[in-house]
């Protein structure tokens, strides 16, 4: 394997210093599967118009033998619901054209997210005739895929040659779409534990400026969607400062319901207990897991959960829904607790229990520690070695 080359492609990628850390869990995967080969060639095509939206530069750069490359290519929003294979169409060849330009040989290409970097990979395979790998990491669009038998999702699926899905609960639903089992595989996502080594409590308190008496209760995840479960955090937050007033909530994250919620959070008169402060640049997240006494994740749904991962990774215990996910990774009280989604008196309950508790924090390391990189690394190697790679 070290003599041969890999083909990622995803739908985002974070850039060199990690200021925009979008997928940023693909490029901690990527790095961590570099040793295994010559060269590592990523392919995050970019549609016009997209850095204006996201705020960003997309230049190409490299690390070691990891070449990241940003094509550009048209698109219209409308081409997502009207015109799909528009889409994908002028993704491929800007994608093809790349290739071409800087005269890329692979041996495989790994496509993370089916939609659209599953659907182009299975298009790039008739034209090189190499095996294609693709992760799927949604939530919400995976299931709607399957509920829906989308034809783009279940034909990349069947033309592909392995399928990896972060959520093991979900391998059997490829079976009502037509897809073999044989070649589904569970693999979970994975943490950098060298970005997450949970440093002092009081000193990343400080750092942060936060108050040094005070429990911290911490969720990070963007604010871009309802599913995310942001609203019954707030609603839960009511309901924990009626029973102790010693407890500041921090939402980290930005996105466009963030008007929203700091509205609900002044209707609810919790300004002095809940603080959203925006996105943070991805090295301060350590510090933010570390600093907090217990870390939420109320989402309606997850694929996977990085966050809590990387919570857990800091020695922190996690009280999370029923999400799909998350019953995946808190497996045992001694790591958390999981209560019904969209549930705020029960979510309430149980983050006051977690506040309480007195929780071996190495124990919850230990247990995060199976999801390292260089263990989750290890089971995709093995997945291309069964495709001969």
């Amino acid at each position: 394997m070290k003599f041969k080359n890999l083909l990622i492609i995803s739908n985002d990628f974070p850039d060199a210093e990690n200021k925009y850390a979008r997928n940023i869990f693909v490029k901690e995967q990527v790095l961590s599967l570099k040793k295994y080969f010559e060269n590592i060639y990523v392919v995050c095509p970019v549609a016009a118009g997209m850095e204006f939206l996201r705020k960003t530069r997309y230049e190409n750069y490299m690390i070691d033998n990891v070449h990241v490359y940003f094509p550009k290519y048209l698109n219209f929003p409308l081409f997502y619901k009207y015109g799909k294979d528009m889409w994908t169409y002028f993704e491929e060849k800007a994608i093809q054209k790349l290739i071409k330009k800087e005269s890329l040989k692979f041996d495989l290409i790994h496509a993370h997210f089916t939609w659209c970097s599953g659907v182009v990979a299975v298009k790039l395979k008739e034209t090189y005739n190499v095996p294609v790998v693709i992760t799927e990491h949604t939530s919400q669009t995976f299931t709607n895929a399957i509920e829906k038998k989308e034809s783009q999702f279940v034909r990349s699926w069947n033309l592909c040659d392995a399928i990896i899905r972060v959520r093991k609960g979900d391998i059997p639903l490829f079976e009502s779409v037509g897809v073999s089992l044989d070649k589904v595989y569970h693999v979970p996502n994975g943490y950098n534990q060298i970005s997450f080594p949970g440093p002092d409590s009081q000193y990343c308190k400080k750092k942060l400026g936060l108050p040094l008496n005070n429990k911290v209760i911490l969720n990070v995840g963007n604010l871009y969607s309802e599913v995310k479960g942001h609203k019954y955090l707030i609603e839960a937050m009511g309901e924990i400062i009626s029973k102790r007033k010693d407890v500041l909530c921090f939402i980290v994250g930005g996105g466009k319901l963030e008007n929203k919620l700091k509205k609900q959070i002044r209707s609810a008169g919790l300004e002095d207990y809940i603080k959203i402060v925006g996105t943070r640049p991805y090295t301060e997240i350590p510090l933010w897991m570390s600093a907090c006494d217990v870390f939420v994740l109320p989402s309606l749904s997850e694929s996977f959960g990085i966050v809590q991962i990387e919570a857990m990774g800091c020695g922190k215990p996690v009280v999370a829904t029923y999400n799909g996910g998350s019953e995946e990774v808190l497996i045992s009280d001694n790591y958390g607790y999981l209560v019904e989604p969209a549930k705020p008196k029960e979510l309430a309950e149980k983050i006051l229990i977690a506040l309480d508790k007195e929780w071996d924090n190495e124990q919850i390391k230990r247990h995060a520690e199976n999801f390292k990189w260089d263990i989750v690394v290890e089971e995709i190697r093995e997945i291309y070695e069964k495709l001969g790679v």
